[in-house]
Parts: C-alpha cells; sequence; structure tokens
C-alpha cells in the first residue's frame, strides 16, 4: 500500500531501532511520519494522557503517541520483549505492556501495528518478524526481502557511529540523509564522564534539560553506553554473578564496568528516572562499583516532570568543581613528595 503514513513515536526505542524500521518501512513505499523532539507540549500531553503512576518515559511515549494520532495511517508500537538469545533477559514490563496501555488510555487512535519481537529463538527471527509486519501492510515477496537487507545495513551503520562518538540523533540524522559520519567537534577537553543509562533519558536532550551541551561549555567529554564496542560490553558480565532480568540495566551495568576497568574516566553520572523501579537497583549497583573500584566519584540524576535546569545544572557543575578540587589536590600531594 504505497505512501501509507505510518506513525513512529520520537521516544524509548527511536533512539536505538528507528533507523531499522524507518528504512524497512520506506523501502517498502511507506511514508514515516515521527512526533516532533520532546517538548514541554508533549510531555503536558502526555502527562494528561497516562497513568498516573507511570514513569516519566512512559507518559512521554503517551505524549508523542497523542501529537501523532491524528496525522497517521497506522502507529508502530512493537511489544519489545528481547533483542538477544539470553532466556532470562527482557525488557521492562511496561515495554511488553505499552500497546495495551497506550489502547486503554488514549481514544481515536489509528490502527496499530504492535507485532511482538523477540529475538530469542528459531533462526532469522527479526526477518519473520518483517515478513509478517508487511504481511499486514498488504506487502511480500522480494521487495521485502530488499527491504529488510537494507534496513539491517542501515542499522548497522547506525550502531557504527555510535561506537565512534556520536551523539544518538546526529547519528539517526547521518543515516537517514546518507551523510558521511561528519567531523567530531573538537574542544579542549578537562575531564572525561561516563554518562549511563538507558538512551531514551540520556539522549532526548528535552528530558535531561541539554546535558550533553552543558557538559561541552564545561570541558567535559561524555562518554555513553552505546560508544562502548559491542564485543567490549558483551566482556563485561563476567563481573556479576549473574545478569540482571531487564535488557537495558545490563547494558547500563556492564558499561558501568568498561568505565571503571577498561577506559577510566574521572567520574560517573548515572541519570535515572524518578520511580523506575529497575533503575533503582540498577543505581545502587552500580554506586557500590563506583566505590570500591578506586573509590570513583559518582553521581545520580534523577529525572521527572518536574525537573528543571537549574537544579540540574548546579548539581552537574558542583560535582565538576568536586573533580577540579579532587585533581588540583592530587597534583598538589605529588608535587610535595616530589
Amino acid at each position: 500500500m504505497a505512501h501509507l503514513k505510518i506513525g513512529f513515536p520520537r521516544t524509548l526505542f527511536y533512539f536505538i531501532y528507528y533507523p531499522f524500521w524507518y528504512t524497512f518501512f520506506t523501502e517498502l513505499g511507506c511514508q514515516v511520519i515521527t512526533s516532533q523532539p520532546t517538548n514541554q507540549y508533549s510531555l503536558n500531553l502526555g502527562v494528561a494522557e497516562a497513568v498516573n503512576d507511570a514513569c516519566l518515559p512512559i507518559k512521554l511515549y503517551h505524549g508523542h503517541v497523542a501529537e501523532l494520532k491524528d496525522k497517521v495511517d497506522v502507529m508502530f508500537m512493537p511489544r519489545m520483549v528481547k533483542v538477544r538469545k539470553m532466556e532470562t533477559e527482557v525488557f521492562c514490563p511496561k515495554f511488553l505492556g505499552l500497546p495495551d496501555m497506550v489502547r486503554n488510555s488514549i481514544a481515536g487512535l489509528p490502527r496499530i501495528i504492535d507485532e511482538k519481537i523477540d529475538l530469542s529463538k528459531g533462526r532469522y527471527p527479526l526477518w519473520h518478524i518483517c515478513k509478517n509486519i508487511a504481511k499486514q501492510l498488504d506487502q511480500s515477496g522480494f521487495a521485502v526481502r530488499r527491504s529488510y537487507r537494507k534496513a539491517q545495513k542501515c542499522q548497522e551503520k547506525f550502531n557504527n557511529y555510535l561506537t565512534m562518538g556520536m551523539g544518538a540523533q546526529e547519528a539517526i540524522d547521518a543515516v537517514i540523509t546518507g551523510h558521511d559520519c561528519p567531523e567530531s567537534q573538537k574542544f579542549e577537553t578537562d575531564f572525561n564522564l561516563a554518562i549511563l543509562g538507558y538512551p531514551y533519558l540520556i539522549y532526548d536532550s528535552f528530558v535531561n534539560v541539554g546535558m550533553f551541551e552543558r557538559l561541552g561549555k564545561l570541558g567535559i567529554k561524555p562518554w555513553t553506553v552505546e560508544m562502548v564496542p559491542p564485543n567490549r560490553l558483551e566482556a563485561q558480565a563476567k563481573h556479576l554473578p549473574k545478569s540482571l532480568f531487564w535488557h537495558f540495566s545490563n547494558r547500563t551495568m556492564r558499561a558501568t564496568f568498561y568505565y571503571l576497568h577498561e577506559q577510566r574516566v574521572d567520574g560517573i553520572i548515572h541519570v535515572t528516572a524518578f520511580g523506575c523501579g529497575p533503575d533503582a537497583m540498577v543505581d545502587k549497583l552500580m554506586e557500590l562499583e563506583a566505590k570500591h573500584t578506586g573509590r570513583m566519584p559518582f553521581l545520580t540524576l534523577s529525572l521527572d516532570e518536574q525537573t528543571g535546569e537549574a537544579g540540574i545544572y548546579t548539581r552537574i557543575e558542583a560535582f565538576v568543581d568536586m573533580l577540579r578540587y579532587r585533581r588540583k589536590n592530587h597534583e598538589n600531594i605529588l608535587s610535595h613528595h616530589g
């Protein structure tokens, strides 16, 4: 069905999987329409539509859906279950039930494609999922296979850009437009900080109140989960007696071990959503590991719909001031003993 308008909310898994699905749908002749970047309007919509005890990311998702629903023919809302072969690792329960939550909260929705994404079993599971989705769009045959292969290449290129140090939106734009990876901006770096957390918090500049721009002005080089080479990230599993249940939690913990042991940084900032159950445990584990591994400076930034720029900036600047004091004190001790 040519030129069918498919809605893709610009939050949650958008920051990690959008290049694949954009390419797949576009190659099938559909028009992919995203919501606007998160703003106060989408946040207000989400707060009004979602259940009260939903976490900030889920409220935002509702807001993006509400903004898009009258502009598209179909809403793409996959039911994210597993993206790895590990039997015990799944997405947060709110991801699993997201299509049901949205259906019961928002009126006047278009048709929803809520195909289950479970890549843990069988051969070529993603290919079979894509065939099922294409069938719902009245598509079949060689065009589907061609679209799938092109989508895989596009996603691989995107993942490589992230590993090279690009931000998610910058990498998405580069892949979608077909431009080569732009040169990284050079600026004077005083400190290296690992900014760890779930991608829909880390890469949404409204949610994190422009944290990366602020860090750049302070001379800070940020390092994220997605900048860790995949094989090195996987290798960090040895540091935990057992894997965690949640996909993004596992990635965040493994990145913590990587930056503590393999690529030393000056400090770690954990960006978390207030009221996130899985993250409460992850935050404590990260803090303990930072303390045990050379007393690494550690800061938790908890975000919700009330978070203001001033409070976040004050805490970041105080953390950076502490790092500067710590370094100066260390240099003084060395010079005194020298």
